[in-house]
């Protein structure tokens, strides 16, 4: 990959004759004066020649009897030659590159595997962490041995704060961590400080502690002790910076799904932490904003912190009518909030940025159903808006869909909504019509936050490949989005009930759409991508709710995915039944509803291997099931060529029209 480099006043844009490497991810950083890019950058291959001269040998793995729950991951190394041509491609020198004059880049170090770096604020030291061996067949290449360390602008050592084990023995759960230090990261605000979190529990989030993480900094140049900052009682997940009286800590815990928001003066450690917002992290009624950022000193980015203890919050502003975004001013201590602004009725204005100290002046990008997303600038003294620009409608057939927000409730109270969408040009004298219902289910510890409405009735009808929506070309109409939660409250867990519940949203959806004349019961389609295809082979092995299905790029044996999948903690040795309950593999037999099944045949998603779609094929063949498999040339989990991108709509296409609306 070559960089280029466009410059605002001249609008000229120059290639930088140098290659990165982009095997670990693309990966560049600007210098603080903007003169020079750090990249790590492709080692010339006469360099690397021997690396990938491996003869042929066992390929050996051995257990130490230590437990590993470890997820179930796809292209993983495998041998021995795998070990070689990893390094060949995934080593790289890092360089300190000048954009007027690439030629004379620095080099910084010696190649290696460069897992990320990051230019301290003052611009004076790097802080890098490279992967180490030995490698694993277990895990992927982020969760290998690594060394953090702190370099010079030469590319001299200055100081190793970390050696980080083989990450293949992590306690069971999501908040599992290593017991060493973790996540370093520059502190934003100050010159040369790092920080960086330890668990206090063993890794393990199940231990009965008072204090699962603490948070530490240290300052160049790296002298006495790290000093300790703060005390967490969930996982450290980030600070946002702003200055030595003022930043927020944020900590969540997954088995709840809790958030929490902290302030605390980074230069008085001892006075402990303030509560900011705690909450489910589902809860997104409760969800006080996201705090605007400003430049600091150093050009990093840092609380924009106004009159000493006012924040901007700005946020999505989730409520029972839709989403209403917002700007907040925020009294940090007394928790006081001024609106400043807020969407309009009748449309969706989400903020972009404020223009001015004084903050009189938003750019906001303001579109309605039928109106494409434009900017615009608003004054909040006067009102007014002036258009920035004017985009016109990207797909000019579908202006006239109509859309509309549907709720309705499960047959446990639950509340529940999806967005409807009705063909262009559709008159309701015309009776029901077919319907492609397209969902995906999601987990939550309560019922209050599983039905919460998180989008806008005013949002542009934005048609694309990805989702249902082009099938309104078809006459379908599309049900987008229908809420199908999975709920365990108190000491239950989600998926103790998955089936019941994952039937009784679709048939309250189905029931819905029926009571209001849009949908003929004897054609509708339901469909999903990744865990929603899962959800399709259970609805129609488990229900008769639906005509036809279109499951893509799914997983359809638990089996396959023994030490946990989506949101479950649980291995299958755990919960055995439950695995097997869930499996729709388990009752191909009883899918007596045609299934389209789509699968990229390179598809490296955990636990979503290509054989899962091609075993359910299989089963459902032989035991005399009505099955379509499409297995997409070089595809991953998600499609990119137009070739595949074409083939499966119009797979699609025709799955609906023979299987759904001109069904016999």
């Amino acid at each position: 990959i070559y960089p280029y480099v466009y410059e605002l006043k001249s609008k000229k844009l120059t290639k930088l004759s140098v290659a990165v490497n982009a095997a670990l991810g693309l990966q560049y950083q600007w210098s603080r004066d903007s003169t020079a890019l750090i990249l790590p950058l492709v080692v010339p291959a006469q360099q690397q020649t021997q690396a990938l001269t491996v003869s042929a040998s066992p390929a050996i793995q051995q257990s130490s009897g230590q437990k590993s729950t470890v997820r179930t991951y796809q292209d993983l190394l495998q041998n021995s030659a795998d070990e070689a041509t990893f390094s060949h491609y995934a080593t790289a020198q890092l360089s300190w590159v000048p954009v007027n004059a690439p030629a004379r880049a620095t080099k910084l170090g010696q190649p290696s595997l460069i897992q990320e770096f990051e230019l301290s604020p003052d611009g004076t030291l790097l802080l890098v962490k490279q992967l180490q061996r030995p490698f694993s067949y277990q895990v992927p290449y982020y969760a290998f041995p690594s060394k953090v360390e702190v370099w010079d602008r030469s590319g001299k050592l200055v100081k190793t704060l970390a050696e980080i084990p083989l990450q293949d023995k992590l306690p069971q759960g999501f908040d599992a961590v290593i017991t060493g230090p973790r996540e370093h990261s520059w502190r934003a605000d100050a010159p040369a400080t790092v920080v960086y979190a330890e668990a206090q529990d063993g890794g393990d989030m199940a231990a009965k502690v008072a204090v699962h993480d603490k948070l530490f900094s240290w300052s160049a140049p790296f002298n006495g002790q790290a000093q300790h900052l703060l005390d967490l009682n969930m996982r450290y997940n980030g600070v946002w910076w702003g200055n030595d009286e003022h930043a927020l800590a944020i900590e969540m815990r997954f088995s709840d799904r809790m958030l929490k928001i902290s302030r605390f003066a980074p230069a008085n450690p001892k006075a402990g932490s303030q509560l900011v917002n705690e909450r489910s992290y589902n809860d997104a009624y409760r969800d006080p904003g996201t705090p605007l950022l400003t430049q600091s000193r150093f050009g990093t980015r840092v609380l924009d912190i106004r009159d000493g203890n006012k924040l901007l919050l700005s946020g999505a502003g989730a409520s029972p009518k839709g989403n209403v975004p917002f700007l907040d001013l925020y009294t940090l201590g007394s928790g006081e909030k001024t609106r400043l602004w807020q969407s309009a009725d009748g449309w969706y204005d989400r903020l972009v940025g404020v223009l001015d100290k004084d903050i009189s002046q938003l750019l906001i990008l303001r579109e309605a159903p039928t109106v494409q997303p434009n900017f615009q600038l608003q004054n909040l003294r006067d009102g007014s808006l002036t258009a920035v620009s004017n985009f016109p409608h990207p797909t000019p057939y579908f202006a006239k869909v109509t859309k509309q927000l549907v709720k309705y409730q499960r047959n446990d109270g639950v509340e529940l909504s999806g967005n409807l969408y009705l063909p262009p040009d559709y008159d309701p004298k015309q009776g029901p019509l077919p319907v492609l219902m397209w969902a995906y289910p999601l987990e939550f510890k309560d019922a209050a936050t599983a039905g919460q409405i998180k989008e806008s009735p005013y949002q542009f009808n934005r048609i694309s490949f990805q989702g249902p929506l082009a099938h309104l070309a078809q006459g379908f109409a599309v049900f987008d989005d229908p809420k199908m939660p999975i709920i365990g409250a108190g000491d239950k867990l989600p998926n103790d009930s998955f089936r019941q519940q994952l039937i009784a949203g679709a048939d309250a959806a189905v029931q819905k759409l029926v009571s209001m004349g849009i949908a003929d019961p004897k054609r509708i389609a339901v469909g999903g991508h990744s865990y929603g295809a899962f959800m399709t082979a259970n609805l129609l092995a488990h229900s008769d709710l639906f005509a036809a299905g279109i499951a893509r790029s799914g997983a359809y044996n638990r089996s396959l995915t023994p030490f946990g999948f989506q949101g479950e903690e649980r291995t299958f040795w755990q919960a055995q039944q439950i695995y097997l309950e869930m499996s729709p593999f388990n009752y191909a037999d009883k899918i007596n509803e045609p299934l389209l099944l789509i699968h990229g045949e390179q598809d490296n998603n955990s636990g979503t291997f290509p054989m899962q779609s091609q075993r359910l094929y299989s089963a459902m063949s032989g035991l005399g099931g009505q099955a379509r498999l499409v297995m997409l040339p070089h595809e991953q989990h998600g499609y990119r060529a137009r070739e595949s991108i074409l083939h499966m709509l119009w797979e699609q296409q025709q799955w609906l029209e023979t299987k759904v609306k001109n069904r016999k």
